[in-house]
């Protein structure tokens, strides 16, 4: 199981801005204490990759910087070379994580889930799309017949679903606060919204019934999930109330599940925004710790 990094990428932002970079620094730290030998640099992805999923004259605009100022404050961070490097790279730790889950069961990006991007634009801190290009592609690729994307985000994945719309292969699950960002809904394959203040025993009930119906239905070989940490309680984007040990059950039950229908899983980080960040940065490393745990020792190739 190969584990994907990008804090080796940082982004240069304005004092104050809300985008929390130094997650992904202190994510890295933490994940080396237990799992260095299995991590390494994403790649970044190249414009063939990239337009599987987007528009070319929009990857053409963020490679160049030629972003004009409507679409990078729909963005909402600052053009510059260094974002268009990092933006690469997410995608292209997305696009080896779901390589090395067809080799070995599972692949980690300690980054990714930018869900928010569509076909020809981004949103949300989202600048591409990593899933959808890591789905379209292994699809044109012929390496994988049906794509599952289990989307935990605590906001519907908007630019996932546009982007997927016309592919059946592809099966959209959006589970995420009814009363969020984006206000702007495009219908995944199946949403469910969830009221303010949902805890964990509402949560983990509405998932435990939805699991089964969504490997019947999507029959996958491959599972990209995004493994957002903003559902938290203490998340000052995020509108539900789920414990620490609420979100590491969520987790497990989306790889058991992954591990009892035989499907290869990628897993990507998706949003946290808590205060103080060390707790986004805790649940993450214990989804990464608990992936190690569930596949790090049972290589299976699909």
């Amino acid at each position: 199981m190969r584990i994907y990094r990008t804090d080796q990428f940082p982004l240069p932002l304005p004092a104050g801005h809300r985008f929390p970079a130094e997650k992904y620094r202190l994510l890295a730290e933490q994940v080396s204490a237990f799992a260095a030998e299995r991590m390494e640099t994403a790649p970044a992805a190249t414009r063939g990759e990239l337009i599987h999923a987007h528009h070319p004259d929009y990857v053409d605009a963020v490679l160049n910087g030629t972003l004009d100022a409507r679409a990078q404050r729909e963005i909402g961070l600052p053009w510059s070379p260094e974002l268009a490097e990092r933006s690469r790279r997410s995608v292209g730790a997305t696009v080896a994580a779901s390589r090395s889950a067809l080799l070995e069961g599972c692949g980690v990006n300690l980054a990714g889930g930018t869900h928010h991007a569509g076909r020809e634009r981004g949103s949300g801190f989202c600048v591409f799309n990593d899933i959808a290009v890591a789905s379209m592609l292994l699809l044109a690729e012929a390496r994988v017949r049906r794509v599952l994307i289990v989307d935990l985000d605590v906001h519907q994945g908007d630019g996932t679903a546009a982007i997927a719309a016309d592919e059946p292969r592809i099966f959209t699950f959006s589970m995420h606060g009814a009363r969020n960002f984006p206000f702007r809904r495009v219908d995944s394959d199946w949403d469910i919204d969830l009221p303010d203040g949902t805890e964990d025993a509402a949560y983990l009930d509405a998932l435990a019934r939805a699991l089964p119906e969504l490997f019947a239905r999507a029959r996958p070989d491959l599972v990209c999930y995004l493994a957002g940490a903003d559902p938290y309680h203490g998340d000052r984007l995020g509108r539900l109330a789920l414990s620490k040990q609420g979100l590491a059950e969520r987790d497990r039950m989306v790889m058991e599940a992954c591990r009892r229908y035989d499907a290869a899983l990628a897993v990507t980080m998706a949003g946290g925004y808590s205060v103080p960040i060390t707790d986004t940065v805790t649940i993450q490393t214990e989804t990464v710790r608990l992936a190690c745990e569930i596949f790090g020792s049972s290589p299976t190739n699909h």
